[in-house]
């Protein structure tokens, strides 16, 4: 019991440390921009930062790559983003379930009680619609989606968010009479899979700068079923009162950023490889006579090495450090006195694995979505609490079998000499069971480290920024430059507690009796 209460008191110290450090950035909060895990949703992020940055105490944070519709909505209701570029299509259909009439007028009147609104058109519609390579279009004679509807032999790959969206698959399925079952996978990795011929249809983006660069044939929704979707700000009602001189700024992007000017931007980060916050400068400077734009050094494409070793790396390290460590040393504080606690409880014992168990069948993003919508926040915070309950299972787990392994001959030894219940435990029974406990704290670390690159879809860093970065680019030399730093890190880890335990099995031989 004891032990217990002074695992329960360093739970409670961490849990007040952790609310203070909140309560303190609190005070001096920049204007937070989220983005979605699209090309585009990239770049419109650091157009509004870089807008309102010259208005603005503190620069702006950019939240890039939060994830689908969903996980950025939620972000920004629950107060983690003050605002993101989203289109009216999807706030109508996809957010307020309404129709595709809705005006914004409608819109806001709908947001308002929520405490949001709509604001700031940007000026272009970037809408969906479905695509297929041109050649195979005319051999086909396919120029409609209704024509479309009678190849069923036509095989259909769809971004997983367009399948489950409400304006998405299964609306137009119905609309057209669609009979073919798409492949999930995702947007970014689509055109790569229709360039190699293993699907034959894909879901675009009418901005999307690979339409013409791989000569695809988009096709005419002569049904009339997509409505536009213009660009337009989502933003927290309370953001133009709190930052007043930022919303200035960022109202006198209306109007200013045309279908034409978008598919550049959009090219110039997918074909050749320059970086968002280059491009949002350069765009930003041309809109202002007599500004310097960047270098062209500066919009470069960059090599693997570059990728590898490019200056956040460091602070990815440290980021994706920070929430295995501090995960799974919750964990452990957690996990062991638990696991302790219920050993001898058969019953109570099997409940708990088999709760902690059943964390585990949790997907991750569904995971970080429900903590974002109970915890009113995105970032470290729902990461690090996502990675302490993944991790709770092995050491929990590892902690009741390292205990059930020692012989009950050595047991009753303890009590015979004397001990206490918790002295036979301290003296005996753990020491024995330690082997077996850290191997479970290693098994931990190995999930925590993997699973730690899915933080980056709710703003806490990690390699993983890396890999969604590369996933919304199809840049296979950033995903791996996201990948092989974890994997190191994996190793790295597992050398440590290869040597841990090899130190343990030094010090057991020391303490063995001679022949």
């Amino acid at each position: 019991m004891q032990l217990l209460r002074r695992t329960g008191l360093a739970v409670l110290a961490l849990v007040i440390l952790l609310g203070a450090a909140m309560a303190a950035a609190a005070q001096e909060q920049p204007l937070r921009v989220g983005s979605k895990r699209f090309t585009e949703s990239y770049i419109l992020a650091e157009v509004l930062a870089q807008t309102a940055a010259p208005r603005t105490a503190v620069a702006p944070a950019v939240r890039q790559g939060l994830g689908n519709t969903a996980i950025v909505y939620e972000a920004l209701r629950s107060g983690g983003i003050d605002l993101y570029a989203e289109y009216t299509g999807t706030i109508a259909l996809e957010i307020l379930k309404g129709g595709q009439s809705m005006t914004r007028d409608e819109m806001n009147a709908a947001l308002r009680p929520l405490g949001l609104g709509v604001a700031v058109p940007l000026g272009f519609n970037d809408g969906y619609a479905l695509a297929m390579r041109a050649a195979d279009a005319d051999r086909l004679g396919v120029r409609t989606l209704s024509d479309l509807a009678g190849h069923r032999e036509l095989r259909l790959g769809l971004s997983n968010e367009f399948i489950g969206r409400a304006d998405g698959w299964q609306g137009l399925a119905a609309r057209y009479g669609f009979s073919q079952a798409p492949t999930g996978l995702d947007h970014g990795l689509a055109y790569e899979a229709i360039a190699a011929r293993q699907i034959d249809v894909i879901d675009i983006y009418t901005t999307d700068a690979k339409i013409d660069h791989l000569g695809l044939r988009v096709l005419e929704d002569d049904r009339r079923y997509f409505p536009r979707y213009d660009a337009v700000l989502l933003y927290r009602l309370d953001l133009p009162a709190r930052l007043p001189a930022a919303w200035a700024a960022l109202q006198a992007l209306e109007g200013r950023i045309d279908e034409r000017a978008m598919i550049a931007m959009n090219a110039r980060a997918e074909l050749q490889g320059v970086a968002f916050d280059v491009i949002a400068r350069d765009f930003l400077a041309a809109k202002q006579p007599g500004a310097q734009a960047a270098s062209p050094k500066d919009g470069a494409s960059r090599g693997f090495m570059a990728k590898l070793f490019g200056p956040d790396l460091g602070r990815l390290a440290r980021q994706h450090l920070l929430l295995v460590a501090v995960s799974v040393g919750i964990a452990i504080l957690v996990a062991v006195p638990v696991g302790i606690a219920v050993f001898a409880h058969v019953r109570l014992r099997a409940l708990v694995l088999g709760l902690t168990g059943l964390l585990q069948t949790i997907p991750s993003l569904a995971m970080l979505a429900v903590l974002i919508s109970l915890l009113g926040m995105i970032g470290t915070l729902p990461a690090l609490i996502a990675l302490t309950l993944y991790s709770l299972l092995p050491i929990m787990r590892n902690t009741v079998t390292g205990l059930a392994e020692v012989p009950p001959g050595l047991r009753e030894a303890g009590t015979a000499l004397g001990m206490t219940g918790a002295q036979n435990l301290r003296v005996v029974l753990l020491p024995l069971a330690l082997p077996t406990l850290l191997a479970g704290v290693r098994t931990a670390t190995t999930i925590a480290i993997g699973t730690a690159t899915i933080a980056a879809f709710i703003g806490a860093g990690g390699f993983g920024e890396r890999i969604v970065t590369g996933l919304a680019l199809n840049d296979r030399e950033l995903l791996v430059a996201g990948a092989v730093p974890a994997a190191v890190l994996a190793l790295l880890s597992e050398a440590l507690f290869e040597a841990i335990e090899h130190l343990m099995r030094r010090h057991r031989g020391q303490l063995r009796p001679p022949a």
